[in-house]
Parts: structure tokens; C-alpha cells; sequence
């Protein structure tokens, strides 16, 4: 009985290859502006997938293997092979999941195995092109879903109950937009939604108080200071009805960048306005260096903390 079905010379006829190498092809319109334009949002998108998809890749194999690999180094060649290849009409590439975990199952864990790997596959397009156009479309995609099946990390489901609702919702998104779309826009998506909910997960930043024996009242804070809290971070201060002396501890709280710089320089100023005696304990010293009212009111300590601010000086 004769089934007709889909191979893969249905798609891509590979004739054209058998029994010859591609030749070097340098482009008139290269270095054209024009041309330039043209490819340029293409291949942004490309690279961003490819390393995208290779990085993912080394990742898994780390986790496989219980080794490291270098993330440089598979993005300089990634990039240094595709050159190459453009220049000898071929399409860009990258490192592919499933590929790679069949070759380490099946015991490839070398440089040779992906070698042999590049070189097999040129001699059957070169020399075997007639068979691998009849190979069924089929075939190549039940190997693929077996693959899927082998990889995808089921036990996953049953911690999406223990997971916040954001890194959920985030998964979610990054998996529907990457079947609609792409990858790259996937990922942009997905950094973009996690930025939003980071920022408002610490828009606030805390404040413990308690009184020591001397009637100084002592402001424990917690959280970061950065542009998202320091809008409402002198709202934890009740500056008018405050004891003469007042110590803010930062012993669990960062400074993250200019903006909290400004809000502490604009609280203290609040305190000298009302004659109030304010000590800052627990800055780093990058955060000394940058405070300008509050710099005299800042203590030196021991256990002061090492911590960098995200300013240019």
C-alpha cells in the first residue's frame, strides 16, 4: 500500500548539493548603506535567538554533565562561524537543544563528537542527498517530540503551586509569545514584565522603630533605596514628633542608586530644619562619598557594609 506523504525533498530539495562544495561568495552590495538598513533588524533578531538558544543549551549540558562551559567562548564562535558561513551562501545557526542532548546521551561528551557531527552531516548532504530527500517529514518530527519529551522537566508542574503568582504569570507569557512570535521578542518580553514586577515588589522600603535608654529613637530600616522607593521613603519618618535624637540604621537596607542618594541628602535636610540631631549608621562607603548634607551625619563603623551605588562620579 503507497501513502503518500511529505519528505523532506518536498521542502528542500537538496540535488543541488550533491557531490560539490559551496564556493566563497562575497556580495557587491556588502558594505551598501542601503543594504545595511535592510538586514540589519533581521540579523539583530537572528543573533539575539541564536545566542538566546545556545546559551540555554550550554545551560542544560552544564546541568547534564555537573560540568561548566564557557558562555564567551560559545558566543565568539557561534558569531565567528556564522560569518563564515554567510560568506559561502549558507543560513545562520546556532546550537540546538535536542541535537546536543541526543549527542551527549549517546555518550559524545568531547570537542570530536560535535566535530564528527559537522563533517557527517556535510558528507551525507554532499554524497547522499537522493536518500535524504526521501526521508519522511514524519520521522524527523517524532524524533523531535521525543526529544521534547526527554527534556522538558515535568516535576516543573508541581511547583507551580509552591511559585509566586508574578514568576508564573511570567513563564506563561514568555512561553505563548515565543509560539506566536519568536524568541527574541519572547525574552525581551519577559526581562521587561520581570523589571516591572521587581520594581513593584520594592517601590517601598520599610522601617522598625524602638527607643534606647538614652531617649534616642532608632529607625531600623529594610529594603533597597532606588528610584521605585524614594518616593515614599520620608513617609516612614515622623520628623515633627521625634525626640531630639534620631539614629536611621541601614544595617538591612541598600543603597541602590542616585535617587536614594537624594532622598536621604532631602530627609536629613528636614531634620536639620527642625534643630533635630540625626546620625546615619550602617552606609557603605561609596554611599558616604556621594551624600552631600548627609555626609557629616554618617558614622564609621566596623561592620559597615561594602556595597557599591549606581552612579557616574
Amino acid at each position: 500500500m503507497k501513502i503518500d506523504t511529505l519528505t523532506v525533498g518536498a521542502l528542500a530539495d537538496l540535488s543541488e548539493f550533491k557531490g560539490k562544495l559551496p564556493h566563497l561568495i562575497i556580495p557587491d552590495t556588502l558594505f551598501s548603506l542601503d543594504a545595511m538598513i535592510m538586514v540589519l533588524p533581521y540579523a539583530v533578531i537572528m543573533a539575539l535567538v541564536g545566542l538566546i538558544e545556545s546559551l540555554l543549551t550550554l545551560a542544560v549540558l552544564d546541568e547534564m554533565s555537573g560540568s561548566r562551559g564557557s558562555g564567551n567562548q560559545e558566543c565568539i564562535a557561534l558569531g565567528c562561524g556564522n560569518v563564515a558561513s554567510g560568506f559561502f551562501g549558507g543560513m545562520a545557526g546556532c546550537a540546538m537543544i535536542g541535537q546536543s542532548i541526543i549527542n551527549f546521551t549517546s555518550g559524545g561528551l568531547g570537542r570530536l563528537s560535535s566535530f564528527t557531527a559537522a563533517v557527517g552531516l556535510i558528507v551525507l548532504v554532499i554524497s547522499l542527498t537522493d536518500v535524504l530527500n526521501t526521508i519522511p517529514v514524519g520521522v524527523l518530527v517524532g524524533i523531535m517530540f521525543m526529544v521534547s519529551i526527554g527534556t522538558f522537566e515535568w516535576s516543573s508542574f508541581s511547583h507551580l503551586k509552591h511559585m509566586p503568582k508574578a514568576d508564573v504569570f511570567v513563564m506563561v507569557v514568555v512561553t505563548i509569545v515565543t509560539v506566536v512570535e519568536d524568541l527574541a521578542v519572547a525574552v525581551i518580553i519577559g526581562v521587561i514584565i520581570s523589571a516591572l514586577v521587581f520594581a513593584w515588589k520594592h517601590a517601598r522600603i520599610w522601617a522598625k522603630t524602638y527607643m534606647e535608654e538614652d531617649g534616642t529613637k532608632v529607625y531600623e530600616l529594610e529594603g533597597p533605596l532606588f528610584f521605585g522607593s524614594a518616593t515614599t521613603f520620608s513617609d516612614n519618618f515622623d520628623i515633627q514628633n521625634d525626640p531630639q535624637k534620631v539614629v536611621i540604621d541601614f544595617r538591612n537596607a541598600r543603597v541602590m542608586d542616585f535617587s536614594g542618594v537624594e532622598a536621604i541628602d532631602s530627609l536629613v535636610k528636614k531634620y536639620e530644619d527642625a534643630g533635630k540631631n540625626l546620625l546615619l549608621r550602617h552606609l557603605s562607603q561609596d554611599c558616604k562619598k556621594i551624600l552631600k548634607k548627609a555626609g557629616p551625619h554618617c558614622t564609621y563603623e566596623e561592620d559597615d557594609p561594602t556595597y557599591k551605588v549606581a552612579v557616574n562620579y
